[in-house]
């Protein structure tokens, strides 16, 4: 039976901006390397796979080259879809079963808000290549579960960086965020995320990445609710609300392509 897939620019309302990802619907259960090998022929950041469970969804992410413990934007475009394509009640909170534990979507309007893990980076001595890679010299240097996280001095400095990708891919992460406080009129911080070493030279936007950067931007600007704008070449904006050790992201997501595969 074909296989309906879904491609959604998330965090974004307009087309071709924000960050693209592939949601598949299952009906059934499909093998790690059917849902790898799809992954790396859609050549997103990532790709989704979703089945029903009763009242929960089950949900994994992957992106060309491997499949990933969490995925914020991949999240958004899998809830967008259920409720899109009336798989869910629009009025109905979504539960999913992933890697990360149990994460959650709830609809306000046209926004998304998903419910995730709150990701607490500690300071940490910047490993080797790091900084010769960014070619920028940090202001501070902390790590998280997943990721090393740069803060520079400026938001210029951020959008001006010109990694060595190549170089990066060595540094022992899934992946780095470069981050700086805002000088955009509305907006609190700003950020660009580098992922290499899971097959990703740039994510476009990365919810994933956010659930770190709200605690640590919480602390320095005294404030829970702020406006995040990933600076990326497509550009996308994140809402974040820190909630003790939860983290809310809000976003918006829009439909660019449906159809079906035969594999």
């Amino acid at each position: 039976m074909p296989t309906p897939i879904t491609i959604v620019d998330a965090f974004t309302d307009k087309p071709f901006s924000g960050n693209p990802a592939a949601v598949c619907v299952l009906e059934g259960e499909r093998d790690r390397l059917w849902m790898q090998q799809v992954a790396r022929e859609m050549n997103l950041s990532e790709t989704a796979f979703v089945l029903r469970r009763g009242e929960h969804w089950a949900l994994r992410w992957f992106t060309p080259t491997v499949e990933v413990d969490l995925c914020g934007h991949a999240t958004l475009a899998t809830a967008h879809v259920l409720w899109d394509t009336d798989l869910a009640p629009p009025d109905l909170a979504l539960s999913f079963r992933t890697r990360s534990g149990e994460l959650h979507a709830k609809r306000e309007g046209s926004r998304i808000w998903l419910d995730f893990p709150a990701l607490i980076a500690a300071w940490a001595d910047a490993p080797p290549l790091l900084t010769d890679a960014l070619g920028a010299r940090p202001v501070a240097v902390a790590k998280y579960t997943f990721d090393y996280l740069v803060e520079l001095d400026s938001e210029a400095a951020v959008r001006d960086l010109t990694p060595d990708i190549a170089m990066l891919a060595g540094v022992q992460a899934r992946g780095v965020v470069v981050t700086a406080v805002a000088t955009t009129p509305g907006f609190d911080f700003v950020s660009r995320f580098f992922a290499p070493q899971s097959g990703v030279p740039e994510d476009p936007v990365t919810g994933s990445a956010h659930c770190a950067l709200a605690p640590y931007w919480a602390e320095r600007l005294g404030k829970t609710r702020m406006l995040a704008y990933q600076a990326s070449a497509r550009g996308g904006i994140v809402e974040v609300e820190v909630a003790g050790d939860r983290v809310m992201l809000g976003g918006k997501a829009v439909t660019v392509v449906e159809g079906t595969m035969r594999a």
